[in-house]
């Protein structure tokens, strides 16, 4: 079992960064192994598998956004790659631009 990762419901397919992870570091968490391409902060989410553009992000069993992007297995899952299909997202250089 990982300390750096957690499934937080078994039909989420993201899991969460519960320690900070480094780039080019692989951990592994159940039958998976993820190695990663950059660094994710604790919190963040990462793709327990792999997402194709438009599905649902699923975290704590429920739905929470979609993919704007293909997400490979491993890779880091936030505002650069999914949109919440309940609130807008913004960025800090959206709201500068305004």
């Amino acid at each position: 079992m990982s300390n750096k990762l957690v499934l937080i419901n078994s039909s989420d397919n993201v899991l969460i960064c519960c320690q900070s992870i480094d780039e080019k570091e692989t951990v592994g968490l159940g039958d998976a192994t993820y190695t990663f391409s950059t660094s994710i902060d604790i919190g963040h989410k990462i793709a327990k598998k792999a997402i194709s553009k438009g599905e649902k992000i699923i975290r704590y069993g429920v739905p929470i956004g979609s993919a704007t992007a293909d997400i490979a297995m491993g890779e880091h899952v936030h505002i650069h790659n999914m949109k919440s299909d309940y609130i807008p997202s913004h960025t800090r250089e959206s709201k500068v631009e305004q």
